[in-house]
């Protein structure tokens, strides 16, 4: 059970730290010409674009064996 915590904590750092890193936020934040209709749509496409790379990560932490 403790394994299956740690595994479950890893995929939520790993999904957590790929949209952070992902997300433009001193471009978008610091220009005062995006308004807030476009900073959420910027964010809702990172959102959407961000969904098969944690996928995958998922998918490898819990079958290694797929990455090769």
């Amino acid at each position: 059970m403790n394994d299956k915590k740690s595994k479950a904590k890893l995929i939520i750092l790993l999904g957590i730290i790929w949209i952070v890193i992902t997300l433009p936020l001193p471009w978008v934040v610091n220009n005062p010409e995006v308004s807030e209709t476009q900073f959420n749509t910027i964010l809702a496409i990172i959102g959407v674009m961000s969904i098969p790379f944690i996928v995958l990560g998922v998918a490898w932490t819990l079958k290694p064996e797929l990455t090769t």
